[in-house]
């Protein structure tokens, strides 16, 4: 829903693929129904090289990596797939609800399909140019350098009125809200080109914390408001909710890799000694002395870590922020990220109304995605499952509205 891919012919069998800076993540799972079964899982570890901050520095090795994860997914699946969803994620990937209200000429005569479509299109327009333009002031890229990733609607309103589907009604004034992500055209070629090197056939390019925020099913909880962070190696990826709609997505380049680093150079071990280190300290799988080490190792870098958190959400300017926080990906089950969050003193500073409540989203959190096969129980799994959704959504029906403005999305990027 509101993602458009490349037109390809949709078959009952596809592949999610999340290509995080630590981790090559492939899903292949079997749709019936408008739900997802997954039945093939597969995981590959990135070398230092590979990537950086979520962007592709080796196209060559990442494509050996998703080629390896993809091969244990095929076997255990014990089927191949050409189909995919590919997540994209970066410091320069940039999502934005733009609201924009049309005034008709005759507030008496009903709305036809065909007016419809012209009013998506020039709301879209409108949308479009304002957030390029931000995302290129904002990156240094020059606009042409930018392209659309997601598109959505996130609600519709009528003389002030709430609709889904705004044909046949009357009224003056109609506004459309629609959430755009932008990303800059080298991060999307490096994606098409890994696709192209696995022959993979490219259903869709999204963007990661917008998969995640859609992830719990927005459709049933028109109500529901909430900030999606999602600790990757590289990223951390940030999606706020507002009344059942993505108010924005951003990222900043700091996630698990840079905890290691610092373990490793502290305790001056290898990266390698060092992740094992910081995973079993996750775990509580470590001596009390080791435990009390690496808090004291940690606690400066989780308070930058928070301080970026900090300033994205003070980006959204919103007068009001969810004081729901439900957290994901490999680097969140560090115990300093939740215990960090949970602190008075950050929250005091941003607009929330109350102290925030902070919990982990869980895989079986994902709508319409069901785990067959029992291995997908740990919040770095959500990513790809998130994507598998919305691949689930590229092959549904659409509504009107999103119809309409895949064909005004396609208008623009061609």
């Amino acid at each position: 829903m509101g993602i458009f891919g490349l037109g390809k012919k949709k078959e009952n069998v596809a592949l999610s693929l999340d290509v995080g800076t630590e981790f090559v993540k492939a899903l292949i799972f079997r749709i019936e129904q408008d739900k997802g079964y997954v039945t093939g899982v597969g995981r590959q570890r990135q070398r230092l090289s590979d990537m950086q901050g979520g962007a592709v520095t080796d196209i060559q090795g990442v494509i050996e990596n998703c080629q390896k994860a993809l091969t244990a997914a095929q076997t255990e699946a014990k089927q191949n797939v050409t189909q995919t969803i590919i997540g994209i994620a970066g410091e320069l990937v940039k999502g934005t609800t733009t609201a924009v209200k049309y005034i008709r000429d005759d507030a008496t005569l009903r709305i036809s399909y065909k007016e419809m479509r012209e009013i998506v299109d020039k709301v879209q327009e409108k949308a479009f140019e304002k957030t390029r333009s931000q995302l290129a002031w904002e990156s240094g890229h020059r606009e042409i350098d930018v392209k659309l990733v997601n598109a959505a609607i996130v609600d519709v309103k009528i003389d002030g009125h709430k609709v889904t589907n705004p044909v046949g009604f009357q009224g003056k004034e109609v506004e459309i809200g629609i959430f755009n992500s932008f990303a800059p055209i080298v991060h999307l070629g490096a994606l098409e080109t890994i696709a192209a090197g696995l022959g993979l056939d490219l259903l869709s390019v999204a963007a990661e914390p917008y998969a995640v925020a859609r992830s719990i099913g927005l459709e049933e909880k028109p109500d529901f408001s909430g900030i999606f962070i999602d600790v990757g190696g590289g990223t951390t990826d940030i999606a706020v909710v507002r009344n059942g709609g993505v108010e924005g997505t951003k990222m900043f380049a700091l996630g698990g890799r840079a905890f290691t680093r610092r373990i490793a150079e502290t305790m001056d071990i290898s990266f390698e000694r060092a992740e094992e280190i910081k995973i079993n300290y996750s775990l509580g799988k470590v001596t009390e002395k080791v435990k009390q080490q690496v808090g004291e190792i940690l606690l400066s870098d989780t308070e930058v870590w928070l301080s970026g958190v900090e300033l994205i959400l003070s980006e959204f300017a919103l007068d009001l922020l969810p004081s729901k926080i439900l957290l994901c990906g490999g680097g969140s089950q560090l115990p300093e990220i939740q215990k960090i969050l949970l602190t008075s003193a950050w929250a005091a500073r941003l607009p929330f109304s109350k102290a925030p409540l902070v919990r982990f989203l869980k895989p079986e959190e994902v709508v319409n995605i069901k785990d067959n096969t029992g291995r997908l129980t740990n919040p770095q799994d959500v990513t790809p499952m998130a994507l598998a959704n919305l691949a689930i959504d590229l092959a549904g029906e659409e509504t009107v509205v999103e119809g309409i403005l895949d064909k005004a999305v396609r208008a623009i990027q061609t």
